[in-house]
């Protein structure tokens, strides 16, 4: 995990700093300074506005959670994309996401293997990567 710079700034605001990427945490909301625009999360660090989305703004949130994004880790960040824009908003549960991923990859594919990816839970931490509002649903697979 790359090593983060706490500073609390004033009325008891948080600031994380990790090279050029900086999350403000404000009063129960966070927002991330990456180049040169505040991008604005929830306090769960879940993007409010989807269009602020980019790959290059996923790296550094991966980055941030020590997390440095394979092939695998597009795959499957490509998948609950591709689910939620295309399918009606549908945000696949991790079992959804190991046989999609068995698939995609064409060899057995277990739970562990997408935990190994997203230790965090793959369908809530991979979702707030891939620039996902946060599920609602409870339980992972």
């Amino acid at each position: 995990m790359p090593a983060l710079c706490i500073m609390r700034a004033f009325a008891g605001n948080v600031i994380f700093i990790s090279g050029n990427f900086v999350l403000k945490l404000k009063g129960g909301n966070m927002s991330i300074e990456f180049n040169g625009k505040t991008i604005e999360t929830n306090a769960t660090g879940f993007l409010v506005n989807q269009e602020d989305w980019s790959k290059e703004l996923a790296e550094h949130m991966a980055k941030l959670e020590g997390i440095t994004l394979t092939q695998k880790h597009w795959d499957l960040i490509d998948y609950l994309r591709d689910e939620f824009i295309n399918n009606n908003g549908t945000q696949p549960n991790t079992r959804h996401i190991v046989k999609a991923m068995a698939d995609k990859w064409g060899v057995d594919v277990i739970q562990k293997d997408v935990y190994d990816l997203f230790p965090k839970d793959p369908s809530k931490q991979g979702g707030r990567i891939a620039g996902l509002p946060e599920s609602r649903r409870k339980g992972g697979y």
